[in-house]
């Protein structure tokens, strides 16, 4: 099934598309033999994020933790009308998703179909609670290729140690809804993807998650490691395991990545992500927007993509890029999935 999901991100791409992705790459190796920013062509993909409101209080989440400098808010269909227009012929991916649970905006599904009639390719990532029937078909109506439905327990007890306030028999329902209207709308897509996140809490139950994956019909679990805000010291959430953690300890006793810190990132040069509100930030893991580059609201999407202070933060990444705070935690390098 993972064949097929690969196979209608191929079908996404034009003979534009492919030669927008060619100078990203050209662009992204003369940047780093260089170590200076050059870029050619647009993102080949975007984070779009859809809202930032959650129904959960997840740990080492700022959004399920109301930790945020961000107000809350929803993306507006007008705002993501103009995006996709500006980069329709260039954009092959959008993953509406950043922080918050997409669900809650009652756009949402509008939104994907705008971009899905531009054969770009789309997905979103949920916590499940919100695929009712009627959402479930709509989500399938929208052209939502890949769906990933985070998941990280076996049951209620095991699932609440993370997901807090969260409904394990919800999940299970909407899981089972998913499936149903796929089979009923006779549609291969979206592809469904059970997501499990490997904590202390559950990383004995991974068999038993790779059984309930099977059994419901899901088309492909991923067992993801965790990220941690606050990791140095270690982190009771941190699975034993060291098979399923980011972090080793070192020298001094202190945690730290695994992974090494390389002056380079494709990232900056393959894709972007833009917030609820329009602006645009260069990476998934700067949460709070700390590092605005553009404001969609104010400007046209190049006209920041192709800015001085973009191609500044470009060219830090490719000489110092240790010292840039969102990359300090950064999972480049890591082993994300187990």
């Amino acid at each position: 099934m993972i064949l097929n999901d690969n196979i209608e991100l191929f079908r996404s791409f034009t003979f534009k598309r492919m030669v927008n992705l060619i100078k990203l790459y050209i662009s992204f190796i003369f940047s780093r033999m260089t170590k200076k920013s050059y870029i050619l062509g647009s993102p080949f993909a975007l984070s779009i994020e859809p809202t930032t409101s959650c129904n959960l209080g997840c740990p080492e989440c700022p959004s399920g933790l109301r930790m945020f400098s961000r107000k809350t808010g929803n993306l507006t269909p007008e705002l993501n009308k103009k995006i996709i227009d500006e980069l329709k012929h260039k954009v092959t991916y959008i993953n509406y998703y950043f922080q918050g649970e997409p669900y809650i905006n009652k756009h949402l599904f509008d939104m994907i179909d705008y971009a899905s009639q531009k054969n770009i390719y789309c997905s979103t990532s949920t916590n499940g609670h919100f695929l009712t029937d009627k959402n479930c078909e709509k989500t399938i109506k929208s052209g939502l290729k890949k769906l990933i439905i985070s998941i990280d327990g076996v049951d209620q007890k095991s699932y609440e140690n993370y997901r807090k306030k969260g409904d394990f028999s919800k999940v299970i329902k909407g899981t089972k809804n998913i499936i149903k209207w796929k089979e009923k709308l006779k549609s291969q897509t979206p592809h469904v993807i059970f997501q499990f996140l490997i904590v202390k809490s559950n990383e004995h139950l991974i068999e038993e998650i790779k059984s309930l994956s099977k059994n419901l019909g899901i088309n492909e679990l991923r067992l993801k490691t965790a990220q941690f805000y606050d990791f140095k010291k270690g982190n009771s959430l941190m699975p034993e395991n060291d098979k399923y953690r980011r972090y080793k300890l070192n020298n001094k006793g202190e945690f730290e990545l695994k992974n090494k810190f390389y002056n380079h990132c494709w990232r900056m040069w393959s894709s972007a992500v833009i917030t609820v509100n329009g602006e645009i930030v260069p990476c998934c893991f700067d949460k709070d927007a700390a590092n605005k580059i553009g404001d969609l609201k104010n400007q046209e999407f190049k006209l920041a993509w192709n800015s001085k202070s973009y191609n500044t933060f470009r060219t830090m990444i490719l000489n110092n890029r240790q010292e840039i705070e969102i990359c300090k935690n950064c999972s480049k390098g890591s082993k994300v999935w187990a």
